[in-house]
C-alpha cells in the first residue's frame, strides 16, 4: 500500500463526512436523532479509520525523545493559536459567517454529553488527522514526492507556506488558519516530532472548546 493512503484516507472520511453534514441534518429526525449527534458518529468514524492504520504510521512511533523544553513550546504555540483565532474572527480574514455547534438543549442549559462529544473529538481526533495529512504528509510531500524519506527540518519556507495557506481555507477563519498553519508546521519542523506539532493543536482546540463552553461563542466551533 502507499504511505500516502493511510494519511489521507482518515483525512479523506472526515472531509466526506462534513460534506455529508446537511444531508444527514435532514434525515435525523425520522431516525429520531438529535442532528448534533452526527459529529460523534464522525468522530468515532475517522478514529477508527486512524485505527485501522496505526501501524503504517511512522512518525508516531514513540513521545519519549521528546525534549521537557520541546514540550513546553507546543503549550506556548498551543495558547498563542488560540489567542489569536478568537481576536481574528472579523472580515476579510473571515468566509462569511458560521453557524457554530450550539450544544445546549431546548431548555437553553447545556447538553453535557453532546459538548464532550464535541470536545473530546476536537482534542483527541482531529489534532491527529489533521497533523497527519497536513504537515506529515502534505508538507513534506510538497518538498519531494517520497515524503517519508524528507528530514522536517528540510522541507523548506515554500512547502510551510503552500500548505499553511490551503490548511487556511479550510477553515471559515482562514486567516487564522493561515497562521496556525505556519505555527504548527514550524514546531513540525522544528523539533522533528510530529507529537509536538499535535499536542500544540489539541492544546488550541482544548482551550477554545473550554472558552466557547464559558462564554457560549457558539459560531467558534
Amino acid at each position: 500500500m502507499s504511505a500516502i493512503l493511510p494519511r489521507v484516507i482518515p483525512f479523506a472520511v472526515f472531509v466526506a463526512a462534513l460534506a455529508l453534514d446537511p444531508g444527514l441534518g435532514r434525515l435525523a429526525p425520522s431516525l429520531d436523532l438529535d442532528p448534533r449527534w452526527w459529529y460523534a458518529v464522525r468522530a468515532v468514524a475517522v478514529a477508527g479509520a486512524l485505527a485501522w492504520f496505526w501501524r503504517r504510521y511512522t512518525e508516531l512511533g514513540s513521545v519519549r525523545g521528546v525534549r521537557t523544553v520541546d514540550w513546553l513550546l507546543a503549550a506556548t504555540v498551543g495558547i498563542a493559536v488560540f489567542v489569536l483565532w478568537i481576536n481574528l474572527d472579523f472580515e476579510p480574514l473571515a468566509l462569511g459567517s458560521s453557524p457554530g455547534y450550539d450544544p445546549r438543549s431546548s431548555e437553553g442549559t447545556i447538553d453535557w454529553g453532546l459538548a464532550a462529544a464535541r470536545l473530546v473529538g476536537a482534542t483527541a481526533v482531529v489534532p491527529v488527522i489533521e497533523e497527519l495529512f497536513w504537515r506529515s504528509f502534505l508538507l513534506r510531500w510538497i518538498k519531494h514526492p517520497q515524503f517519508l524519506k524528507v528530514v522536517p527540518a528540510e522541507a523548506g519556507g515554500k512547502a510551510l507556506a503552500i500548505s499553511a495557506l490551503l490548511f487556511g481555507l479550510e477553515h471559515h477563519l482562514w486567516f487564522a488558519g493561515l497562521l496556525a498553519g505556519v505555527a504548527y508546521g514550524w514546531l513540525y519542523m522544528r523539533t522533528g516530532n510530529l507529537w509536538v506539532a499535535i499536542a500544540a493543536h489539541a492544546i488550541t482546540n482544548a482551550i477554545l472548546g473550554a472558552w466557547i463552553l464559558a462564554t457560549g461563542r457558539w459560531q467558534f466551533w
